[in-house]
C-alpha cells in the first residue's frame, strides 16, 4: 500500500502522525523515526522590513555556521543546512521526542527586489539573521554625456 504524503505540518515541524510509528504494543515506546529521504524539514522564519532592509531570522540552533548554506538573489532567499544529532540514543529510552534532526530548507520569495551582493548573514545564540538592502526603483541616477 502507498504510504500517504506528509501534511504541511508534518514537514515543517518534521512530526510524525502517532499511526505512522509502527508500535505494535500499546506499552512499547516509539522508535526513532525520520522524514523518507527525498524531503527535507522546513524551518520556521520570521521576515518584515525596515525603511532600508528586508530581514529574515531562523532559528538554527545547533547548526555549525559553516554547515548553512545561505543563497539570496534579487527576489529570493534560500537556507539548506542539516542538523545533526551528537550521539544515537535508542528508541526505547526515549521519553520524548520533539526535535528536528537531518536536512533542512527554506526558500522565501521576497516582496521587494534586494542587492544580492550586499546582504549579510549573522548567527548569534543559535538565531540567524539575514538582512538584505532593498533596491530603490524610484532612485534615478543622471548620467553626465561625455564628448568624444
Amino acid at each position: 500500500m502507498e504510504k500517504e504524503r506528509r501534511s504541511f505540518f508534518e514537514r515543517l515541524t518534521g512530526s510524525v502522525k502517532i499511526e505512522d510509528l509502527n508500535e505494535t504494543k500499546p506499552d512499547v515506546k516509539p522508535q526513532k523515526h525520520s522524514l523518507p529521504q527525498d524531503e527535507e524539514g522546513q524551518l520556521t522564519v520570521d521576515v518584515w522590513q525596515t525603511s532600508d532592509d528586508i530581514v529574515v531570522q531562523a532559528i538554527v540552533g545547533g547548526v555549525k555556521p559553516e554547515d548553512l548554506d545561505v543563497a539570496v538573489t534579487r527576489d529570493m532567499v534560500t537556507l539548506r543546512g542539516k542538523r545533526e544529532k551528537q550521539r544515537e540514543i535508542s528508541g526505547n529510552d526515549y521519553f520524548y521526542q520533539e526535535l528536528y534532526w537531518g536536512a533542512f530548507s527554506r526558500s522565501i520569495l521576497l516582496p521587494q527586489e534586494v542587492d544580492a551582493d550586499e546582504a549579510e548573514a549573522t548567527i548569534k545564540n543559535g538565531l540567524l539573521t539575514i538582512r538584505m538592502p532593498k533596491l530603490d526603483k524610484a532612485r534615478i541616477s543622471k548620467l553626465k554625456v561625455k564628448n568624444e
